[in-house]
């Protein structure tokens, strides 16, 4: 059998390792592929795996070898799923590898956003404090998250471990959920005008859907408190981009912790990189090397149950 690996870098820039996949077939993995390459490096593979490497009905129709794909990923948007069900090619994901990652970026952006604490050691390093007539400092407000509303939209795995943490740092959590699954005692539900409008704190944990694109946009930034907070590590589509820098450089919202946007790596002139008090981190989240090992060993035993004939996580 033979195994092509896309792009396989970001998944591991070296380390982790490869064996358990190469232990599987014949296996080429290429850090990068370029759109234009694919039907050459792909040639004659029965297996393919992809994390952010798009493949599309004429890739898919160029490669007639190809039995399965697995994205190295949980969403699956980059494979057009109807054509590969039309050719008969199972599509697996992996789900939930990332989620305590996931929360934890989230808090990190909520955290800097309030605690300034990368600001202010910087300050520290380029030799503020020794200079300083005090013997203490800030200048910009430290806010205390006790007291505060955390406001989740989405309550899967993801919004249920802010939630957590958020309570565990004497937040109010209200969520905003698709699911009618009971929330934790700690959680109370509430409908999308309601999130917006009581929130201190809004994270975003929903997938992107036509229902969910652009969910927070201008009408909705204008129902929130001012100096509330908008906290992204989900999907960059949520957002309506201009709406939110009109929010942050008006002064309405505080700030911004972003982990995602809508283009990927975002262009030089993109309207956030600048826009006030708003903190972009590329796409991280999910990258700790702890969840990048789950990730790696779902995908192969995705693949394992494939060869076994019992598919696991497909989604076509």
């Amino acid at each position: 059998m033979k195994i092509v690996v896309l792009d396989g870098y970001t998944l591991n820039p070296g380390d982790l390792t490869w064996n358990a996949l190469q232990a599987l077939g014949e296996c080429r993995i290429f850090d990068r592929t370029a759109p234009g390459d694919i039907l050459g490096v792909a040639a004659g593979a029965e297996v393919l795996l992809t994390n952010k490497t798009s493949l599309t009905r004429q890739h898919l129709q160029g490669l007639p070898q190809i039995k399965y794909i697995g994205v190295l990923a949980t969403g699956t948007n980059i494979v057009d799923l109807a054509a590969a069900r039309e050719l008969g090619i199972k599509v697996t994901n992996v789900p939930a590898y990332g989620t305590k990652s996931v929360a934890q970026t989230a808090i990190a952006l909520l955290l800097e956003l309030t605690q300034h604490v990368g600001h202010h050691a910087r300050t520290v390093r380029e030799g503020r404090w020794s200079q300083s007539p005090d013997w203490s400092y800030w200048d910009r407000p430290l806010i205390e998250l006790n007291g505060l509303t955390l406001g989740i939209l989405g309550f899967g795995r993801i919004g249920r471990a802010v939630g957590d943490l958020g309570a565990a740092f004497g937040m109010r959590v209200v969520a905003c959920s698709a699911s009618s699954k009971p929330l934790p005692a700690f959680a109370r539900r509430v409908g999308v005008e309601a999130l917006f409008r009581e929130s201190d704190v809004l994270s975003l944990h929903c997938p992107l859907t036509p229902e969910t694109e652009r969910i927070v946009n201008a009408e909705r930034l204008a129902w929130m408190k001012p100096g509330a907070f908008l906290i992204n590590a989900s999907r960059g589509w949520l957002v309506d981009e201009l709406a939110l820098k009109d929010a942050l450089d008006s002064g309405r919202l505080a700030g911004a912790g972003l982990d995602v946007l809508s283009v990927e790596p975002p262009p030089a002139d993109h309207p956030l990189l600048h826009a006030r008090n708003c903190i972009i981190t590329p796409h991280l989240a999910w990258a700790t090397r702890a969840a990048r090992a789950r990730l790696m060993e779902a995908a192969i035993a995705n693949i394992r149950a494939f060869l076994d004939g019992k598919p696991q996580n497909v989604v076509n």
